[in-house]
């Protein structure tokens, strides 16, 4: 069994990604990232800190706008516009989810498409089920980097996802399937999912329900990726997939922490360094 350190590999993508942001600012141009912030919802609050150090660390410009929870849509919808005009912006990301009172698949079309470095745009995910190029979706990207980087081949294996989000599960699987896996989806009106898990040879699990995945679901030898992040009792965070139970059976594991988490937040930096080198590309 190996386990698939999400942290090594993340690590090794962004010392790539810093020498393409050296190249840029040599050339004029440093990368650019907007993170609107709506509200005071912790884990929200974290996952932008985050992506704001992470940007800092490879050179990469980013700017919060922190709006407060009653900020009107209208409202939000002007910053997006404006940040879609602004030059030295090359990627905007509205931190999900949003308070109730604002429709976020209006927010999020409203993204210019050259600029949704997320993927979650309406133009982005029909591109990326032509299988065009476009912005992937983070988290589903960074997971098939991992599978990538560990050498794990995906053409004519059967990949099964556990889960049918816009965020995860349901890009996870078209990405997959470009790279000729089978693929069956699961979800939570699927009859017996320990008979369908157990025929997988890459499981992905994206619920979001801490040890929703055990050894009844998993056949010997299978690849499983836990895109789960929860919080225990103990306040620790935990995955989908429970980890002692499951790492006997598996090949290749992923665990929660330094697993795909690390890499949801590298891709979101390939996507904006991208998105420049395109900018310095028109501009020429």
């Amino acid at each position: 069994m190996a386990i698939i350190n999400g942290k090594e590999i993340g690590q090794k993508i962004r010392e790539s990604i810093a020498e393409r942001v050296v190249q840029l600012k040599n050339q004029g141009v440093t990368p650019g990232l907007a993170v609107i912030l709506v509200g005071d919802n912790p884990a929200s609050q974290t996952y932008v800190r985050n992506k704001q150090k992470s940007c800092e660390a490879i050179g990469i410009f980013s700017e919060l706008i922190k709006l407060p929870e009653d900020t009107k849509e209208a409202e939000l919808l002007e910053h997006i516009q404006s940040l879609n005009e602004r030059k030295d912006i090359h990627g905007i990301l509205v931190q999900l989810p949003l308070p109730k009172h604002i429709d976020e698949n209006k927010v999020i079309a409203t993204i210019s498409p050259e600029k949704d470095v997320d993927g979650f745009s309406p133009v982005s995910v029909g591109k990326m089920m032509l299988g065009q190029e476009t912005y992937l979706p983070c988290t589903p990207y960074g997971v098939m980097k991992l599978l990538e980087y560990t050498g794990i081949e995906i053409a004519g294996k059967h990949a099964v996802i556990v889960g049918r989000s816009h965020i995860v599960g349901n890009p996870m699987g078209q990405l997959l399937l470009q790279k000729d896996a089978t693929v069956t989806y699961t979800h939570s009106k699927t009859k017996d999912l320990p008979s369908i898990t157990k025929q997988a040879d890459i499981l992905v699990a994206a619920v979001g329900r801490p040890n929703f995945i055990t050894k009844e679901h998993v056949k010997p030898g299978a690849v499983v990726i836990d895109v789960g992040i929860n919080r225990d009792e103990n306040n620790k965070l935990i995955g989908d997939v429970h980890f002692e139970e499951v790492e006997k059976l598996a090949s290749h594991i992923t665990p929660v922490p330094r697993g795909v988490g690390p890499m949801t937040i590298t891709m979101l930096l390939f996507n904006t360094v991208q998105s420049a080198e395109k900018t310095l590309s028109q501009d020429k």
